[in-house]
């Protein structure tokens, strides 16, 4: 069966069809738009080139190599499989082959994967041209440290991500200076994942990383590579600090791409609920294994990918087929094993992958003939970059978005133009957040002293920032016109980029003592809990003890029919309010707060049936941080008036909740996930409805303060995105679906908004003429605000 046959058969349905196609889009064949070898190009590149049967250069891969040669910053932002990476390999590698170390390049990549993949490329390269006397390395925390060394004393081509240039290569400057005096290329790939609060960071480190480079006397031009995102040449200067051209024509070819939107079978008409989309990506996997396509599953989660994973082996054995044939790849996997399967994928050996988002970013994996999308990945941009693993070249290819019950997943069946009308995704960031800027100056102090009027990059005012860093938190000495670090701490250990904790959980086969993979220490707690189904490549493995204090996890390989599922509860408390301010509905708290996830119980689920067969307690500590806030806190007669705390009615604040977390990014600089939201009908500390957007981050990064400043701005988005929707009773592209919320879901929840926002009645600002105009006068939080 061949991709034609595999599109027609799926559009074609019947009875034993995992769902019915709701829609199709086809993007149609593109010819590729070449330009000639530039002249500047070392001749043995070109013979380097040739070698690999390339001849001319997509016109953006030209346009780009063409700008850095003269020494031009830019940020390419092509289509996945478009040839990127060559596009700054060649002016990079010119300029190495002509001079040397006096022409070093340094390359962040944002996973350990996608460096080593690279580093092969740049070796490949070197070595068809004939100059293998060229370093190319790897450094991360898998260097060996002789290694390491030669890294820093001879290395050309330099190929980190940016923890380790946070953590080890800054700090430690002076081992690098031959890197810092001859460097002229800084390459920064998938400039998208870098937005957010890791964007904003990940800022700040390059600043550092041009304030050591000034010192040592370099000035090295940066380029960017990117998914097709709407905001590159903005992201980029806020990033690089530079004047950035884009190059974002894309001149590669595409071979025809079919779009197809598979809906699963209802099997409830009055719930809703449809056969799980695991079943139907299942039966799709079934179909893919007796053909000659080759294919790759995208599932939401490592517990989704294992499942699945399971049941396609399971079906490669029924049917005769070898099940190493079919593999999964995730994070969590030790790096032989993701190495090997690479491997495989680009040799055809594998035939099939069932993946999470780790293989989304551009780690060679050849050429693929059919996505499947297990649910929707929860942004434009990701969709198509899953879908751009696939048809590279002039290839045909087949992407299936596979729908869930979930509310969006469903809205994309009824407008899938939503992804191919709609913008593609701006991704943002915010340097110079007080709390990052903070965190990131010191880091720099340690490294360099600062003079009394250097600037931190472009941020406004460094010189408060050091006043406060020497007068406040006493970490740094002013003296002699500079401003010196005094302190014994080593500050970029104490700064997570990510603010995350890396702390991870290592899970043992108890019976060989070998160590099978690793995983986050707060997933640990919904993972790797005793009494656990651990899956791991297909196998099902039991955790017989789960050392949360020593971060290790025993596991036991059995022939289970069942996975585990944990349920975990969210309670966030009030600890102190430190700003209030009054409005006619409505109370808007900032203070800190702190933020518990237990999980409780966990229930095992038959493969394939999905029945409850068992439960069981987790007896583990609850994973905890503290963070800020910002609450609002709905009035007694509003919520009597409409009924909040009866029923049903009191779902309809969670709409309004989840809808303001999805405007937030709007507001403020950061990620989604960056923010989340609690809805309560009564929270126990206000006695009251409440919408509670809190920092993801522990100790909190500023941007509760920033909701809680601009909230009635987010309060009006949301009110008109209510309005303007042309939906009856809610849907997911407002406060979502009324299957779930209640008829008067919509209803409800523009009355809430409409009450949040009106104005201070006349007579009461008359009658407390102080209180006039509260969007701008704040109250100081009494106790009955206080913990």
């Amino acid at each position: 069966m061949d991709l034609n046959e595999f599109v027609q058969r799926l559009r074609r349905g019947g009875d034993d069809a995992p769902g019915s196609i709701d829609a199709v889009w086809t993007q149609p064949l593109r010819p590729a738009r070449m330009q000639a070898m530039p002249d500047w190009l070392h001749p043995s590149l070109v013979t380097a080139l040739h070698a690999r049967g390339i001849q001319e250069l997509y016109c953006h891969q030209r346009q780009c190599a063409d700008l850095l040669h003269e020494r031009r910053s830019a940020v390419i932002a092509t289509s996945t499989a478009s040839g990127k990476s060559l596009a700054y390999h060649l002016p990079v590698l010119d300029a190495a082959i002509r001079d040397g170390l006096d022409a070093r390049a340094l390359y962040l990549y944002p996973t350990k994967a996608l460096a080593r993949d690279q580093m092969a490329d740049l070796e490949k390269l070197l070595q068809q041209s004939g100059r293998t006397d060229l370093t190319v390395a790897v450094y991360d925390g898998d260097t060996p440290p002789p290694v390491r060394q030669a890294l820093r004393e001879h290395g050309t081509l330099v190929l980190t991500n940016p923890h380790m240039l946070h953590t080890g290569i800054l700090p430690n400057h002076t081992k690098w200076q031959g890197l810092f005096t001859g460097l002229r290329y800084v390459v920064v790939d998938e400039l998208h994942t870098l937005s957010g609060i890791y964007g904003s960071h990940v800022a700040n480190v390059l600043r550092r990383l041009r304030r050591i480079c000034a010192h040592y006397g370099s000035n090295p031009t940066f380029c960017g590579a990117s998914a097709t995102i709407s905001n590159a040449a903005e992201h980029a200067k806020k990033l690089f600090e530079r004047h950035v051209t884009a190059v974002d024509e894309d001149g590669s070819p595409r071979g025809e791409k079919h779009y197809l939107f598979l809906n699963p079978h209802v099997v409830s008409q009055v719930s809703g609920m449809r056969v799980p989309a695991s079943e139907a990506a299942r039966q799709l996997g079934s179909v893919l294994l007796q053909s000659d396509l080759q294919s790759i599953f995208f599932a939401r989660s490592r517990n989704q990918v294992e499942v699945l994973l399971k049941y396609l082996r399971d079906d490669a054995r029924a049917r005769g087929i070898d099940q190493e044939k079919v593999t999964g790849y995730r994070g969590g996997y030790l790096p032989n094993l993701r190495r090997s399967i690479e491997k495989g994928l680009r040799s055809g050996q594998i035939r099939t992958v069932v993946s999470t988002n780790a293989l989304e970013l551009g780690v060679d994996i050849g050429s693929l003939d059919v996505a499947v999308l297990v649910g929707y990945p929860g942004t434009v941009s990701s969709t198509f970059q899953r879908a751009g693993r696939v048809g590279r070249r002039s290839q045909p290819s087949a992407c299936v978005f596979v729908a869930r019950s979930a509310a969006m997943d469903q809205y994309l069946m009824q407008h899938p133009g939503y992804l191919f009308d709609a913008p593609r995704d701006a991704v943002s960031i915010d340097p110079d957040n007080a709390i990052i800027l903070t965190n990131h100056v010191r880091c720099g102090a340690f490294e360099l002293p600062f003079d009394e009027d250097e600037a931190f990059g472009e941020t406004p005012d460094t010189r408060a920032v050091l006043d406060f860093l020497t007068q406040d938190i006493g970490v740094l000495v002013h003296q002699g016109g500079r401003f010196h670090y005094a302190d014994r701490t080593y500050p970029a250990d104490g700064v997570s980029l990510t603010a995350a904790d890396m702390d991870n959980v290592t899970i043992q086969d108890v019976e060989t003592k070998t160590i099978l993979a690793e995983i986050d220490r707060p997933s640990a707690i919904t993972e790797v809990y005793q009494g656990a189904i651990y899956g791991h490549q297909g196998d099902t493995w039991l955790v017989e003890r789960f050392d949360y204090a020593d971060r290790r996890a025993f596991v036991r390989l059995i022939d289970a029919d069942y996975y585990t599922e944990a349920d975990t509860e969210t309670e966030v408390k009030i600890l102190h309010v430190d700003q209030s301010r009054e409005h006619p509905a409505y109370t808007a708290h900032r203070g800190g707060v702190h933020v518990s996830t237990l999980a409780k119980a966990f229930k095992k689920i038959k493969f394939y049936t999905r029945e409850n067969v068992g439960i069981g307690e987790i007896q583990l500590p609850p994973e905890e941080f503290e963070t800020e806030a910002c609450a609002l806190v709905l009035r007694p007669e509003l919520v009597a008036r409409l009924g909040l705390q009866k029923g049903g009615e009191a779902s309809c604040l969670q709409g309004v909740g989840e809808l303001l977390q999805g405007l937030v990014p709007l507001f403020v600089r950061v990620d989604p996930g960056d923010v989340k939201v609690l809805a309560e009908a009564l929270h126990p500390h206000f006695q009251a409805p409440a919408v509670i957007l809190y920092d993801r981050i522990p100790s909190g990064v500023g941007l509760a303060e920033r909701i809680y400043d601009v909230h009635r701005e987010i309060l009006d988005a949301a009110l008109q995105l209510v309005l303007r929707c042309s939906c009856r009773s809610g849907c997911p592209s407002c406060v979502g679906p009324q299957a779930s919320l209640g008829v008067r879901s919509k209803t409800v929840a523009t009355t809430i908004l409409r009450e949040m926002l009106a104005p201070m009645p006349a007579v009461a600002a008359r009658a407390n003429p102080g209180r006039a105009n509260l969007g701008e006068r704040e109250l100081e939080a009494d106790g009955r605000a206080g913990s």
